[in-house]
């Protein structure tokens, strides 16, 4: 399987933030032609084109040389035996390479996971105390309001009172009393 090559634009997004101190584990062996050339070579083994191939190759080696159409390499086949083991002693190495370049990688990308939960555990903290305290303010204004309500209306209930008692100062009659229609005798 390919690894994904990880753009430095993306990189630069806010979400890999936790990521760019990790960003020299991306590739295998470096930057450079040689590294890139290392890593896909050694990427390359374990696909099922090379084992194909790698099958082919040696089931018509064997085939030419032991019918006798080309004796380069006889029956124990040593020179396939050589180039198995000069194979081996590449292969090995770049794949160990490789795997522990790997879990490098893997653990610098959950180091990096574990610090952007983090981050994001603290923002939702912060978050969340925020709408507490939004909460507290709220609830602390509708009790305020409900307050100045009630005295609006006892003001209002006092106004009332007030214009009564001056209306009935003014007039002279009481002001809860109906008023009588003209020449209508008093009850």
């Amino acid at each position: 399987m390919a690894k994904p090559k990880i753009d430095p634009a993306v990189l630069s997004a806010e979400y890999y933030r936790f990521h760019k101190p990790h960003a020299h584990t991306l590739s295998t062996f470096g930057d450079d032609w040689f590294a890139l050339k290392a890593e896909a070579f050694a990427r390359f083994f374990g696909t099922p084109v090379f084992l194909i191939g790698q099958t082919i190759f040696v089931t018509i080696w064997i085939v030419l040389n032991a019918i006798g159409v080309l004796s380069f390499d006889i029956y124990p086949f040593i020179l396939l035996n050589l180039a198995f083991s000069l194979q081996a002693a590449y292969a090995a190495p770049l794949i160990l390479l490789a795997q522990t370049r790997q879990a490098d990688r893997d653990k610098a990308q959950s180091l990096a996971d574990a610090q952007h939960r983090e981050g994001l555990d603290d923002a939702n903290e912060q978050r969340q105390k925020l709408t507490h305290e939004q909460t507290c303010l709220l609830v602390g204004m509708l009790k305020q309001n409900t307050e100045l309500t009630e005295a609006v209306k006892l003001m209002a209930e006092r106004i009332e009172q007030l214009s009564k008692d001056l209306h009935a100062h003014i007039v002279g009659k009481p002001a809860s009393q109906p008023d009588k229609a003209p020449g209508e005798l008093p009850r």
